[in-house]
């Protein structure tokens, strides 16, 4: 085969190597394939008008998915926490391909662990998986915290995690005042937003619990969201720095994420000290920095913290400015000159850049918050947004991204598709590369005939 470590290639280039065509053409002899010809014709019918319709007239099919499943968001959660293991409860398949995942996105490497569910405890439950492997986990990793999530099968099952874990301390497993906050993240409802949001949730409810004092540490909190760029945590510490007050980012997975080369391998870098998130409780207020990666979590911070929330999101000039004007008030301190001096600067680079984005047609996907936030930055930039894809969307996210748009006379063309996958957004793309293409046939027919 042409694949090797000297070369490796991607897979459209790959599939089309000698072997593997040969490959193609054997197969074949017993599939009943179809010649070259009419799979040409197939494919361009289904960049049609008539297969568009077919395709989302789909209803019990998902092709493509545009989101993870919530043990992703889980894990990417526990993470920030220092010292903190991701135990998730089921089988070995599940959580490989989220460590997988986040360690071939990352280049880093990312631990976590699974209680190993096979066919019996499919039929009997996982307890004895749990009481198990958090007795390995414990002892060979030495961790200060095991964060546990669950996938398909045990959630199916209905593995009690609570009394699971209470079985497990009994057990001997681990200490009795061992931490092991838990979520339950079954992956067929949500996305690896709502997981994020409820190993937050569970994480903060086990730290917190017994330590509420009667006044405020004056701190702020800062929750990130499932924000895949790390850079934004160092930014916001940097921020919060400039400004002089205490704060505590729940949670931090920059180190985690982004670690430096050593030459020595430290399985827990960085993260949120278990104090400091215990403390979190009796912080003055907590920012979260994403919506809808954070709503239970949020919730749970007013009704049991009895302490402010609120949403910022820090992009483009008009989300930024909230955010810094949100810190100066609730700091009582004035924005810092520096910061003010970086604004003038990046207004200045968009000038500079506005002529090359101005009028520029695009389309976006990806999760509601990164969405708004990139689609609000474009229209400050006069970028004309096309399509609007979210496969996790909910009813308040279209209601505000319509807001969105509507307040720009660049968004006025703009469609917001909720709930779509990704095969959705290759036929909007393929009609609209169809009408590009007939658009300058024309300009090139009109250009000739005159």
């Amino acid at each position: 085969m042409p694949q090797n470590p000297e070369k490796i290639q991607d897979h459209v280039e790959l599939f089309h190597q000698p072997e593997y065509q040969q490959l193609f053409e054997n197969k074949k002899q017993f599939e009943n394939g179809h010649e070259p010809e009419e799979v040409q014709r197939v494919a361009e019918w289904t960049k049609g008008w008539d297969y568009r319709e077919k395709n989302f007239a789909r209803e019990a099919l998902t092709v493509n998915p545009a989101k993870g499943c919530q043990p992703l968001g889980a894990i990417f959660a526990a993470v920030g926490f220092e010292g903190t293991l991701p135990f998730v409860q089921g089988s070995q398949g599940c959580v490989a391909y989220f460590r997988t995942h986040l360690t071939r996105h990352y280049k880093e490497p990312f631990s976590g662990v699974s209680s190993s569910m096979t066919e019996d405890a499919a039929v009997f439950g996982g307890l004895q998986n749990m009481i198990d492997g958090l007795a390995n986990s414990y002892q060979l990793y030495k961790p200060k915290m095991i964060a546990v999530c669950t996938t398909c099968m045990a959630e199916v099952i209905g593995d009690d995690l609570q009394a699971f874990i209470n079985n497990s301390k009994q057990a001997g497993s681990v200490p009795q005042d061992f931490p092991v906050p838990y979520a339950h993240t079954p992956s067929f409802v949500g996305s690896h937003i709502t997981g994020y949001d409820n190993m937050m949730k569970g994480i903060l409810s086990n730290l917190t619990a017994g330590h509420k004092k009667e006044t405020s540490n004056g701190k702020i909190n800062f929750i990130p969201g499932f924000d895949t760029y790390v850079g934004n945590n160092r930014e916001i510490k940097r921020i919060a720095s400039l400004f002089g007050f205490d704060y505590t980012i729940l949670a931090d997975n920059s180190d985690y994420l982004d670690s430096p080369n050593t030459g020595e391998f430290d399985m827990y870098p960085g993260g949120t000290k278990l104090e400091d998130a215990a403390d979190s409780i009796n912080a003055k207020a907590t920012i979260a920095l994403q919506a809808h990666s954070t709503p239970k979590t949020r919730e749970y911070i007013e009704k049991e913290w009895k302490q402010p929330t609120s949403v910022s999101r820090p992009w483009g000039i008009k989300g930024t400015d909230e955010f810094l004007m949100k810190l100066s008030e609730l700091s009582g301190i004035p924005i810092p000159e520096e910061l003010e001096i970086e604004r003038g600067r990046a207004v200045d680079a968009m000038t500079d850049s506005h002529s090359w984005i101005h009028g520029k047609r695009f389309a976006i996907y990806g999760e509601p918050d990164l969405v708004y936030s990139v689609v609000g930055f474009m229209l400050e930039m006069g970028a004309e947004p096309v399509h609007v894809l979210v496969h996790n969307s909910n009813e308040v996210f279209e209601a505000e991204m319509k807001e969105l748009l509507a307040s720009s006379p660049f968004g006025q063309h703009a469609t917001v598709w909720p709930g779509k996958d990704l095969w959705h957004m290759r036929s909007l793309m393929c009609l609209l590369s169809g009408l590009l293409n007939t658009a300058f046939s024309t300009l090139k027919l009109s250009h000739v005939t005159i």
